[in-house]
């Protein structure tokens, strides 16, 4: 059997990106001049922190939804997310005209809580964990009837999120390393995709937090499992378990995964937002993280580091304030 049999095709991420050629933003893919001298390299951040609800997930979501039938939308919509998807999943239904759900952690930052019903969608608090909160889901669509939309483990989305890549090898084809943050997968999927066919030479390096790190013990156990516990700070990478095909994916396409501590995490972010002038969240940062913590060799390289979000608690940004990091 193929290595890639059952992954998502380029061909389903070239359908993706036409069906986000009017809705989607085409994110900034901006030269850091501090980051290329600090690897002696060449840097560039792919600021998903722009895509419209804040995130990547914008674009899984309306690749998604604008894919179902009529008859499906009529039904409304549910989901259950840490808060970017649900979000994303909020503004694409309400983009199509359709109500949703959205099933959150009690955890959930309020920016990311408040974003989801200000687009229209009706939140539900449930557990601290994705097991959890996709447990509560399931109950409210037996009752309702919805269709569930997956936060990341399905081809459509994964299609969808393969687009950000897609938009980075095209404006920098010489990129011959790829920097992906990994929560459940999906952008890390969708990306591999993507650079398998265009840059099939290219290092893709995932990144997680310590805390969280569902992909890495997955690989290093051979197949998906779930953590007893998650502790990070960046709730947008915390699924316990990443997702069967998002695994399948990066077992067979990626060069490695690596964890950052929230120490990195944390200083990343506060860098981002001092010296790169981008307000980028804790799970927006990890891949940051990645470079300014050295975990990664770089030295030489061409890369490309995600930013795959900004929805940041303006409450935590306190927290950040004091004397900005010197280049």
């Amino acid at each position: 059997m193929s290595a890639t049999q059952g992954l998502v095709s380029f061909d389903q991420v070239r359908a993706a990106a036409e069906r986000l050629r009017e809705v989607g933003t085409r994110t900034p893919f901006l030269h850091s001049e501090e980051l290329s001298r600090r690897v002696d390299g060449e840097v560039r951040l792919k600021l998903e922190s722009l895509q419209r609800s804040g995130s990547f997930k914008f674009r899984g979501a309306w690749n998604y939804i604008s894919s179902l039938p009529r008859e499906d939308l009529e039904r409304g919509v549910i989901t259950y997310s840490s808060g970017n998807h649900g979000q994303a999943m909020a503004m694409a239904a309400g983009l199509m005209g359709v109500p949703a759900v959205v099933v959150m952690p009690v955890t959930a930052p309020e920016v990311k809580r408040s974003g989801a019903e200000a687009l229209g969608a009706r939140v539900v608090l449930e557990g601290t964990t994705s097991l959890e909160r996709r447990r509560k889901a399931l109950e409210i669509q037996k009752e309702g009837g919805q269709h569930m939309v997956p936060p990341f483990d399905h081809p459509t989305i994964i299609a969808g999120q393969g687009t950000a890549a897609l938009e980075a090898a095209e404006a920098w084809p010489e990129m011959d390393t790829w920097l992906v943050c990994i929560g459940g997968g999906g952008l890390g999927s969708g990306s591999a995709v993507t650079l398998r066919e265009l840059h099939p030479n290219a290092r893709i390096i995932g990144v997680e937090a310590e805390g969280a790190a569902s992909m890495r013990a997955s690989l290093d156990a051979g197949e998906p499992v779930t953590l007893d516990r998650i502790d990070t700070i960046a709730d947008g990478l915390a699924p316990v378990r990443p997702g069967d095909l998002t695994f399948a994916h990066v077992q067979a396409l990626f060069d490695d995964v690596v964890t950052v501590s929230d120490d990195a995490i944390r200083e990343a972010t506060r860098w981002l937002l001092g010296t790169g002038k981008v307000l980028a969240e804790y799970s927006g940062a990890a891949a940051v993280a990645a470079v300014r913590s050295g975990v990664v060799p770089l030295s030489g390289r061409r890369v490309g580091v995600t930013v795959s979000g900004g929805n940041m608690d303006l409450s935590l940004l306190a927290r950040l304030l004091g004397p900005f990091p010197t280049p």
